[in-house]
């Protein structure tokens, strides 16, 4: 297959860890470009940092080709916890707001510094992280799962907007992958995911980061506004 990747200039936030990290490396060993947008130089809920930074990079590389919307942060709580009759715990407006701003309003954020570089340059491509929760909600995850599918969304909305400037807007939407995070739960939660995922198996990071590689290169070159799941089966099985 033609990735046609080389030297093309990628920008990939909150890579510095697990699926971003491994997103960072997957690009770099097709011969890309690489910047990693992630705490503490770069807070992609900070529209004016944000800005900047793509300035900075069009500043020293003269293009932005690809933007991967990686960065997302879980703060979970139930809706409302009720034990004995009454209000035991909600989840507060400060853990609601702590996800939204990262995980919908820093997609927003990011993807509108760039796409005006991408349309001036005559393309590029915007990845958005969702995930399987954002299909089907999941329990305690009101404002991860909000997010999730909000960034699907942006996806679908981006992509009618966007495709007659050459610019290809897709998203994946992961199932349980074995970040270090994940990886440090008890054996039985990761044996309850392995339990409900039809590959009997965690993925890894560099299955999600595969998948951005290919929805970046002209292998997907008529693939626009589509949710590519990279769960084992997981939604198939739900």
């Amino acid at each position: 297959m033609n990735l046609n990747l080389k030297d093309k200039v990628v920008i990939v936030t909150g890579g510095a860890a697990g699926i971003g990290r491994a997103t960072v490396d997957a690009f770099r060993s097709e011969g890309a470009t690489v910047i990693s947008w992630d705490l503490p130089e770069v807070d992609v809920t900070k529209t004016d940092v944000v800005n900047r930074a793509a300035e900075a990079v069009i500043a020293e590389h003269g293009r932005i080709d690809v933007i991967v919307n990686n960065a997302g942060i879980v703060r979970d709580s139930q809706l409302v916890k009720w034990k004995d009759g009454e209000v035991v715990a909600m989840m507060d407006d400060a853990t609601f707001d702590a996800v939204i701003n990262v995980n919908l309003k820093g997609v927003f954020a990011c993807t509108r510094a760039v796409v005006p570089h991408m349309i001036r340059n005559g393309g590029g491509v915007v990845l958005n992280a969702s995930s399987i929760v954002g299909l089907y909600g999941n329990f305690g995850q009101t404002n991860y799962a909000a997010t999730k599918a909000g960034v699907i969304s942006f996806t679908k909305t981006w992509a009618r907007e966007l495709g007659k400037f050459n610019i290809r807007v897709n998203c994946v939407a992961p199932g349980f992958i074995a970040t270090d995070m994940v990886k440090a739960m008890p054996q039985k939660v990761l044996d309850t995911m392995c339990a409900k995922t039809p590959l009997a198996k965690l993925g890894e990071p560099l299955d999600i980061a595969n998948a951005y590689v290919w929805l970046a290169s002209d292998a997907a070159k008529f693939v626009h506004g589509t949710v590519l799941s990279v769960d084992g089966g997981l939604v198939m099985g739900t």
